[in-house]
């Protein structure tokens, strides 16, 4: 007859006239439990429908075993990649992964933030909102000797662990690129000022232009907040620039989208676009980027999985030492299209 109430390790215990310690040494595999009685106490509790109490399992070792996860859009085909990354890092260390969404916005980010908090989760990692522009709700965290590692869209503060791609080699090879094509006057269409990727990007064109002996032009990079309507801005402002481009790099496959179909509705087909990430999107395109830059979202999402679990297992003892932060730059790389 199956009991109606949760079988416990003392009835286990009981049963088999052995201690309650033994019993939680046999179901663990403990080296100090021999065979036999591994085997008789694992038969008796598949029987029962024993299952681990997680709450005395996380009270034992002081975790929850549960990672949090900020990002901005889970639509985006980028993030739900580097998600793939995350939640198999820590299915493979068996952690469970709590996902939230701050549709980059800056003040649902911060009560995400607390809301982890309040949840208990053993550390988090964060993809900053477009519009965040303080940092102040991370630091109950770092208060609380709770890892935080940020990926892709990283905060411009010191002393952080983070995961990133190197947009600076990955602008360099994409104007690069453009200007190997006959291109003199390149036009960018850049992100908010208040993300790093943003100034790497730039710093990128600009590297890539006094490279080739080439004036760099500041008026010819414009910042928008990636969405249509700033996008759209953004093109009139190139488009009617008195040095017109003949070739624009996007802040990603998402703004070049928009850029394209604008250029197609006012009739313009001889614009050359540059954009970044190489998302799935861009094969259903009907006009696609002529390349891409890379960023390898899977492996960055990974990379910062495992980062962040290892620094919650890190000994406390450790703690007194001085704080060695992870930087983790994962290299970008320019993929033509395969269009003809």
């Amino acid at each position: 007859m199956m009991p109606d109430k949760p079988t416990t390790i003392k009835e286990i215990a009981k049963i088999l006239k052995i201690s309650v310690s033994t019993v939680s040494r046999a179901l663990h595999d403990h080296s100090s439990i021999g065979l036999t009685t591994k085997m008789r106490v694992k038969k008796l509790a598949a029987e029962l429908n024993y299952e681990p109490n997680q709450r005395a399992i996380q009270f034992l070792h002081g975790k929850s075993f549960v990672i949090g996860v900020i990002l901005p859009e889970l639509s985006e085909s980028f993030f739900s990649t580097a998600i793939s990354g995350i939640e198999d890092i820590a299915y493979k260390r068996n952690y469970t992964v709590l996902l939230a969404q701050s549709h980059d916005d800056a003040e649902r980010e911060k009560l995400l933030v607390a809301k982890m908090k309040s949840q208990g989760v053993d550390g988090l990692l964060v993809s900053v909102a477009k519009t965040t522009s303080t940092y102040e709700h991370f630091e109950v965290f770092k208060k609380l000797n709770i890892p935080i590692v940020f990926f892709d869209r990283i905060p411009p503060i010191k002393d952080i662990h983070y995961v990133s791609s190197n947009l600076k080699t990955g602008t360099f090879e994409a104007v690069n690129f453009l200007l190997k094509k006959g291109h003199r006057t390149i036009g960018m269409i850049n992100g908010p000022g208040t993300l790093v990727a943003t100034h790497e990007r730039k710093e990128g064109y600009i590297r890539a232009m006094t490279a080739n002996r080439l004036k760099f032009d500041p008026s010819l990079i414009v910042s928008c907040d990636l969405s249509e309507d700033g996008t759209i801005k953004a093109m009139d402002t190139l488009l009617n620039h008195k040095r017109k481009p003949t070739a624009v790099v996007t802040f990603n496959d998402y703004v070049a989208l928009f850029a394209m179909r604008y250029a197609k509705s006012i009739a313009l087909t001889n614009l050359d676009f540059v954009s970044y990430a190489n998302l799935p999107i861009i094969n259903y395109m009907d006009h696609t980027p002529i390349a891409s830059v890379e960023q390898f979202p899977y492996k960055q999402g990974k990379k910062a999985a495992d980062i962040l679990i290892d620094l919650i297992n890190k000994p406390k003892n450790e703690s007194g030492s001085e704080q060695a932060y992870f930087n983790i730059v994962v290299e970008s790389e320019l993929v033509l299209s395969n269009r003809k």
